[in-house]
């Protein structure tokens, strides 16, 4: 169905559909935030006919979704990359993917962890040996970085959420969530063992989807030693199919652990985690192997 087809012209949903077109779109979407964007790599990952994905991606492109970035002249050949509207979409993304793997895969309870050996937990150990997106998050400071610590092995742990007292503080019900306790004691056990991880050669980064300001008063109430980063545009989180859950309108990150080499291959993955500071002794132990 075209745009041009649909007659709520006033409706924000009628007329994102337009756009959207079918189903494939989200996937074609799904697939360039994780840093698939060339023509074969997009036809080999999702299966679908080639006139069928140059159609899709040439009316993306017409929407202003996607951008083509040329890459080589002869033959002609593009990357399909998101523009500013097209990242709009990533939220959408996490939003399916979150109501997909609690309401049709799931039994509808909300919870901020997953079960062993449950689809979303091979999702994320699926992970292993997958690149970084190229995505740019913005440190609790302000400052623009990459997830990854450049040249250096990386332990980037995903984390609901950590509020600093006397701020605007957990949302209602945080406590009656599965998985939600323990952002403190992980932040803190992390930061008590900094040393051992930096002599055994990884950076620590937590991230969160809180604000960098949010962020920022927590780093200072518990004397972090490593940097918070906020995902709270769904970039890195979108890229990687991270597990999310959502409470009082705010989309949060599922407890998960990445490892990450020099070269941002993740090397290693912990999920789901039910012993937060336990977890930190785990990964020490995973990165002094390596």
């Amino acid at each position: 169905m075209k745009r041009a087809d649909l007659p709520d012209s006033d409706c924000g949903i009628a007329q994102a559909l337009g756009v959207i077109g079918d189903w494939w779109t989200f996937l074609i979407v799904r697939d360039i935030a994780g840093g698939i964007t060339r023509f074969d790599g997009l036809q080999r990952e999702l299966g679908v006919s080639r006139r069928a994905l140059a159609e899709r991606l040439a009316g993306l492109v017409e929407h202003g979704v996607l951008e083509r970035r040329p890459y080589s002249d002869r033959p002609p050949r593009y990357d399909y990359v998101l523009t500013t509207k097209g990242e709009g979409l990533l939220p959408a993304l996490i939003a399916l993917q979150d109501w997909g793997a609690r309401h049709v895969m799931g039994d509808g309870a909300l919870t901020a962890t997953s079960e062993e050996g449950s689809a979303e937990s091979r999702r994320v150990h699926d992970l292993v040996n997958r690149k970084l997106p190229d995505v740019v998050l913005e440190r609790h400071d302000g400052e623009p970085v990459a997830p990854h610590a450049p040249g250096a092995w990386t332990v980037l742990y995903f984390f609901p959420g950590a509020f600093a007292p006397g701020t605007q503080g957990y949302p209602p019900g945080w406590a009656d969530i599965p998985g939600t306790k323990g952002c403190t004691l992980e932040a803190l056990t992390y930061a008590s063992r900094c040393a051992d991880f930096e002599a055994a050669g990884a950076a620590i980064r937590g991230v969160s989807t809180q604000r960098p300001d949010q962020l920022a008063a927590f780093v200072a109430h518990a004397r972090l030693p490593y940097p918070l980063l906020s995902d709270q545009d769904s970039r890195l989180a979108a890229g990687l199919l991270l597990p999310t859950f959502r409470t009082s309108g705010v989309d949060r990150f599922k407890r998960l652990t990445l490892l990450v080499d020099p070269g941002a291959i993740i090397r290693a993955v912990q999920f789901p985690i039910s012993d937060p500071a336990g977890s930190v002794e785990e990964m020490l132990a995973l990165v002094r192997g390596r």
